[in-house]
């Protein structure tokens, strides 16, 4: 029986490191087991987090081995090669796709259950594997998909209108890395059409702007990781904010990434949509109105993913 409160994260880096400690502050988990190929560096979280116990909702750290997965109602993967300057997410797809070979095989021997949320790069490309690996039904292998790029459009969208980034009401979808696009046609803030926002601001003319924002949304990841090396911070609060909706069965809408299966005449990969998340994982995905030019943009991002799963042997 899956103990809703124990969750486990495999892999200790940055990303999975930062999102431990988002999950510990957030008192979702009663359990957390950190699972790394260097032991050493898991124990060493593990200690680091444990001190933290006197300041949040007590919470068991410890780390563990794949047998410890066997009650884990949620397993995150963020283990897989960094991305490197100049390198895009699909270039990590080779190296990452034989670390999931690894890891895969065993989660499914200790539990097959759980829902697994995949966060490693490239991870529309890698929800897809963790799929296929798994034999997982496809609501219960999920991806933050453009979780993040929705956020991070949001908050330069607020930036540049002067408004409250919770009002600003718009989607990033399709692959989370450079094919990626803004759904601009349902866009809005708080009701209001976000191309009459955008005029009555009287800062640029007839959203004249907004391909440069979204151009720094998409490129943010590049910039930060110039600049430090990594990108952590941020996704490991949309790795929080997904869980929450998977374990109090919030029904959140949000643009993860699953398997589709017909929306928007696409099949046979996974891609970031908004979604319907909960307890189950992924309850419905949404047929989001898109205009022609965002439609054949959506087209060509899945062609994108389509091609590189294609050359993979799974």
């Amino acid at each position: 029986m899956l103990n809703i409160q124990k969750c486990a994260i495999i892999g200790t880096g940055f990303v999975g490191a930062t999102t431990a400690f988002a999950l510990l502050r957030s008192g979702l988990f009663s359990e957390m087991v950190l699972i790394d190929q260097n032991r050493e560096k898991a124990e060493g979280e593990a200690m680091d987090l444990s001190h933290c116990d006197p300041f949040v909702r007590p919470v068991n750290v410890w780390a563990g081995d794949y047998c410890d997965l066997v009650d884990c109602a949620l397993v995150i993967i963020t283990a897989g090669a960094n991305q490197g300057p100049n390198e895009t997410r699909l270039d990590l797809v080779q190296k990452n796709t034989r670390i999931f070979g690894s890891i895969i095989p065993q989660i499914v021997r200790y539990n097959r259950e759980c829902i697994l949320l995949v966060v490693a790069n490239p991870v529309d490309v890698l929800t897809y594997v963790a799929l296929k690996l798994s034999g997982f039904p496809p609501e219960r292998v999920i991806g933050p998909g453009t979780v993040l790029d929705t956020a991070r459009l949001k908050y330069l969208l607020s930036e540049h209108l002067e408004v409250d980034s919770r009002n600003v009401h718009a989607f990033i979808i399709g692959e989370h890395g450079d094919t990626e696009l803004p759904v601009w046609s349902s866009a809005n803030v708080s009701g209001v059409d976000i191309a009459d926002f955008c005029r009555s601001c009287q800062k640029c003319g007839d959203m004249a702007c907004m391909k440069e924002i979204y151009d720094e949304v998409k490129n943010s990841a590049y910039e930060v990781i110039q600049k430090k090396g990594a990108t952590y911070y941020a996704i490991a609060l949309a790795v929080l904010r997904i869980a929450e909706a998977i374990l109090r069965d919030e029904h959140s809408v949000l643009t993860v990434s699953g398997l589709v299966s017909g929306h928007y005449g696409l099949d046979g990969l996974c891609l970031g949509l908004p979604s319907i998340v909960g307890r189950r994982g992924i309850e419905q995905t949404l047929d989001v109105p898109l205009d022609e030019g965002e439609q054949q943009a959506l087209e060509k991002s899945a062609r994108a993913l389509k091609e590189v799963i294609d050359q993979l042997e799974l």
